[in-house]
């Protein structure tokens, strides 16, 4: 038996080549079916040729509510209630105190922490006895990265949340923990940096990580299969900081 057989798992921001697509393939491969939920088709539609089998994608975006009705609906309609969430989509923005605006801030939090909210609330009738909620949160909400305070903010936020919703859930069986991640090669480098930005960037992240560089892919979802397991049990409301120790040492 794998350890997530027969499971089924929802995780949002999964269409681009990073950590929920990364999540998705690893769930799958411990035996769950996942649905993904992303805003781009074609993505989707490479998340779900690149795993090959039990994913389900649906097209949508997480601060629309009717987006988030339709993938609850689709999950509720298998039959098979809801065993894991990973709330994972967010956006990123670069911009010091002097330069940030009204906007990029509502952007930000209306996405990340807006959005992460009701994805949560809305797939609470569905999670059974014994689930798992993993939160995406990051290693920049315990720190003062220059130029990075609105998605900082916005993860210190969720890091909030996910104490007070483990608090509020667990006498429903539901577990909720979190996972800041910390600098990772993914896809979502080249929309933040450009592409032609990538490989400095990496090596200047590289440079300061005591682990001498970025993260791998599959070594986060390693960690969100764990805390979707049952290997994770007596975890609630804990922070996992899968960081290179850039926050530990």
């Amino acid at each position: 038996m794998k350890r997530l057989e027969g499971r089924t798992a929802v995780i949002t921001g999964g269409g681009t080549n990073g950590i929920g697509r990364a999540a998705a393939a690893r769930l799958v491969e411990e035996g769950a079916h996942v649905f993904i939920m992303g805003r781009r088709e074609r993505e989707l539609d490479d998340a779900a040729a690149s795993i090959g089998r039990e994913v389900t994608t649906i097209q949508g975006d997480i601060t629309r509510s009717s987006d988030l009705d339709r993938l609850f609906e689709a999950v509720d309609a298998r039959g098979n209630g809801l065993d894991i969430l990973f709330a994972n989509a967010g956006v990123a923005t670069f911009a010091s105190i002097d330069d940030l605006t009204v906007d990029d801030l509502n952007h930000v939090f209306g996405i990340n922490v807006v959005g992460t909210m009701l994805t949560v609330q809305k797939a609470i009738p569905l999670l059974k006895t014994g689930s798992s909620v993993i939160v995406n949160v990051s290693t920049s909400a315990d720190r003062g990265a220059a130029n990075m305070g609105a998605y900082a903010a916005s993860k210190a936020a969720l890091r909030s949340f996910t104490r007070t919703w483990a608090n509020e859930l667990k006498d429903r069986g539901i577990r909720v923990n979190a996972i800041s991640p910390g600098p990772t090669d993914t896809s979502g480098v080249v929309e933040l940096v450009g592409a032609e930005n990538v490989a400095a960037y990496n090596e200047g992240l590289a440079a300061v990580l005591p682990i001498g560089r970025t993260a791998r892919l599959e070594e986060m979802a390693g960690v969100i299969a764990f805390l979707a397991s049952d290997d994770s049990s007596f975890m609630l409301g804990a922070n996992v900081l899968v960081d290179g120790g850039v926050n530990q040492i």
